[in-house]
């Protein structure tokens, strides 16, 4: 089994917000990630998507961008980014998925020897102490899920399983330092993190800090390829 990433879709069948607005490496993506992601995955793979998969609003309107990804092979593990708003309750979620879809929240799933976990996280890392009051309350809340699925990560995790942990805003800043983010990632034994949100910055798109890899995988960045996981 191999793992890919990929994340930012912002898929819009029902929606009118063409992202070619935003410059020339979005003419055509959609078509040129689903031909090599039709041509590197199998139906034994995972493929991990960390937030901003869609533009709607509601979840019935997300119902045909998850119907376009349906056909796709591998297993789709799937976590909220900030512009997901159609992803309200988990529950009612899971209920409209279509087979082969995934989705985390404070929780954790295991796959042949993998065990993914995620969630969200905000913005921050680098100017906590400058954040309003409100976001600082919503970092502090993400700070909490992210123990709480690691918990369950680890609850789940069976002898030489490896953990990757999926976490849409980066969870340090482009200087790699310390946030409560990467402390919870170290503490809790991670063995690869794959985050997304960033587009159209010149940032290193992987990167290792304190022995774990992490992959940057917003699909504008990485010129609208999968990005295999490779775990020692």
């Amino acid at each position: 089994m191999k793992i890919f990433a990929i994340s930012d879709l912002h898929l819009s069948v029902n929606n009118d917000k063409p992202m070619d607005i935003f410059g020339p490496v979005w003419d055509g993506y959609l078509d040129k990630i689903f031909a090599q992601w039709k041509e590197k995955v199998s139906d034994e793979d995972l493929v991990l998507m960390a937030g901003d998969l869609s533009w709607a609003m509601k979840l019935e309107e997300v119902k045909p961008d998850l119907e376009l990804l349906k056909s796709l092979p591998g297993k789709k593990v799937i976590i909220k980014g900030n512009h997901d708003y159609w992803w309200k309750s988990i529950s009612s979620l899971r209920e409209i998925l279509p087979y082969g879809f995934y989705a985390i929240q404070n929780d954790a799933i295991r796959f042949d020897g993998v065990v993914v976990c995620g969630t969200r996280g905000w913005k921050g890392v680098e100017r906590y102490q400058s954040l309003s009051a409100e976001d600082k309350k919503i970092f502090d809340r993400e700070v909490l899920r992210l123990e709480m699925t690691l918990q369950n990560a680890n609850k789940t995790r069976q002898e030489g399983d490896k953990l990757v942990c999926m976490i849409h805003f980066p969870p340090v800043d482009f200087y790699h330092n310390d946030s409560a983010f990467s402390t919870l990632i170290e503490r809790y034994n991670v063995d690869a993190v794959v985050f997304g949100h960033l587009h159209g910055q010149k940032v290193p798109l992987n990167f290792v800090k304190n022995n774990i890899p992490y992959y940057l995988t917003s699909c504008d960045l990485v010129d609208n390829n999968l990005t295999e996981i490779v775990i020692e």
